[in-house]
């Protein structure tokens, strides 16, 4: 791990427990909408962004359903809940940055939109952790796509060899893999299958457990 000179992490469930909001939009919004939302509906589209999450709905529900009002709605459930109540940081986020801080460059790479991400960054007081945050706007293909990460190593002057992505969501893995990124998975909502192992370096119980090889 000597050639290691970065961090690249996704933000929502691995800094933010923002899965936790989000599955309950989507579930409310469901209801709303009389369609069926299953776990594996939910997983299909996490880590992806804006355009390819419309894409899966589409072929979900069918041509006719209406997956921007669809996906408006969970917007808007979303930003209640937020004002409510906040969005918490996931064990250890702070601390990790902290510690990785002072020998790494450290990016973001999230599939949601910029403005969101500056807004629940600041709010949790994690931003000014990150020299560069690619975000879901930025890319034409979201995750598992590798532009995402290829663009964060760039933006921090670093080749994907040098870097090491912390993921949550299997479509994350996937695109960091695909980018040549060592790969950390740090389950949230969902636990890895063979296929995702094989393409980890590591598979962790928390962040944590990250100071132990860096």
């Amino acid at each position: 791990m000597s050639q290691i000179k970065g961090f690249v992490f996704d933000m929502d469930g691995v800094i933010l427990d923002s899965e936790s909001i989000s599955d309950i939009t989507w579930e409310q919004t469901a209801k709303e909408f009389n369609v069926q939302m299953t776990k594996e509906i939910l997983n299909s589209c996490r880590g992806s962004n804006k355009n390819d999450i419309l894409s899966k709905l589409s072929k979900i529900y069918g041509s006719d359903f209406d997956s921007e009002a669809f996906l408006n709605r969970t917007g808007v459930l979303f930003s209640q809940i937020e004002t409510e109540k906040g969005i918490p940081l996931l064990p250890y986020a702070k601390e990790i940055l902290s510690y990785l801080k002072p020998k790494y460059k450290i990016a973001l790479a999230s599939s949601t939109k910029g403005s969101t991400v500056q807004r629940q960054l600041q709010n949790c007081g994690v931003i000014s952790f990150f020299e560069e945050r690619i975000t879901g706007e930025m890319v034409t293909h979201s995750k598992p796509n590798p532009e995402i990460y290829l663009m964060a190593c760039k933006a921090i002057g670093l080749k994907p060899e040098e870097c090491v992505a912390v993921e949550d969501s299997f479509n994350g893995i996937r695109s960091a893999s695909a980018a040549g990124l060592c790969t950390i998975m740090v389950p949230d909502k969902v636990q890895p299958k063979k296929e995702i192992e094989i393409l980890c370096w590591k598979v962790l119980k928390s962040l944590k457990e990250i100071e132990l090889y860096f």
